[in-house]
């Protein structure tokens, strides 16, 4: 039986991290606002990602700054007091997050029941969400709004891109088709071979696209654009660093097919419709990868997977990861340019 059989005054959200997950908490979040209009929404959620998220429809963003540990946390406490939530969505796993929990009151508090919590998330929460089919993070979440009583929908998202942020993509990329090439994952393990992006991008300059570079001002993410950029024949536009979150997702959005491994902008992209090339290998795709686009993804998880654990991804633990700094090279240039010509030749 769902938590509510009629709308709710006011739920609270609690997923600080990462991009991606973010990206799939506002389809679950914009799913619940599009059923019961005049619930309440709060969302508590990290700095980073609240670049993002700033001016969210209807959505009351409170930020939390994960690196100022116990003080960030009364502050948060601090903001919150008096209130009382009728329900709190419990939807990250970290202990952190969940000890973030214990200063915030509400009637129910929802959390993962006990095949997918991890670090104690359930002795933190008194009402569990029913076990999912699906193995993808995104559909998980969707599980939290079914079980607060809010009827399943394809997901959809409704990002707080200004014209103006568009407007600058558009300029930024001259107004000619590109593919963007998102080339960083969080660790350097997940990221494809520095020749194998620079291969690639040469060969869809010689198809007649324009590719841009993208990522964050990270001091890793500039020099693996420069690594690429000093291995290719053509010069591709290296935006590695020169966008703020919301211009990125608008450049995102002008793409004529976006590649990445698994990473944020893989999902960014998605929440702007732009079709995702996605290239995994130590997380599982049907997991982890961009929602829309899952029979596009390059995956060599499954093989590694099965090498290392002695049984298939399906009878493994749902966050069961590859490990290894080699998994990526057996991705081959092929083997993207097989999933990419279908996608160009659409454009």
């Amino acid at each position: 039986m769902p938590l509510f059989s009629t709308a709710p005054k006011s739920i609270c959200f609690l997923r600080l991290s990462a991009i991606g997950d973010t990206c799939h908490a506002v389809a679950a979040i914009q799913a619940l606002q599009h059923h019961w209009p005049n619930t309440q929404v709060t969302w508590i959620v990290g700095k980073v990602e609240a670049q993002l998220l700033e001016g969210l429809e209807g959505v009351e963003l409170i930020v939390f700054d994960k690196k100022a540990g116990l003080q960030g946390m009364q502050a948060i406490w601090k903001q919150l007091k008096g209130r009382k939530f009728d329900a709190l969505v419990h939807m990250q796993l970290a202990l952190r997050a969940s000890l973030l929990t214990l200063g915030i009151k509400a009637t129910y508090k929802l959390g993962f029941n006990f095949k997918r919590a991890k670090e104690g998330q359930w002795m933190f929460t008194n009402k569990k969400v029913a076990d999912t089919t699906s193995a993808h993070v995104l559909d998980s979440f969707f599980s939290f709004t079914e079980a607060l009583g809010v009827p399943r929908s394809a997901p959809q998202w409704q990002l707080p891109i200004a014209a103006k942020e568009v407007e600058y993509a558009k300029r930024l990329l001259n107004h000619k088709p590109t593919v963007v090439i998102s080339p960083a994952a969080s660790k350097d393990e997940r990221n494809w071979l520095t020749e194998r992006y620079a291969q690639l991008a040469d060969w869809l300059i010689e198809q007649g696209y324009q590719v841009a570079l993208c990522g964050s001002p990270a001091e890793r993410e500039k020099s693996l654009g420069t690594s690429i950029t000093s291995l290719m024949q053509h010069t591709p536009l290296n935006l590695i660093g020169q966008t703020s979150l919301k211009q990125l997702a608008a450049v995102l959005g002008q793409a004529v097919v976006v590649i990445a491994p698994d990473s944020g902008p893989a999902h960014i992209a998605t929440t702007q419709g732009a079709p995702v090339v996605g290239l995994y290998g130590h997380s599982n795709p049907k997991r982890t990868g961009p929602y829309n686009d899952l029979d596009s993804v390059v995956s060599v998880y499954e093989q590694f997977v099965e090498q290392q654990q002695g049984k298939p991804a399906e009878q493994l633990a749902w966050s069961t990861r590859v490990k290894g700094d080699h998994v990526m090279q057996s991705i081959t240039l092929d083997m993207v340019q097989s999933k990419l010509k279908p996608l160009l030749h659409q454009h």
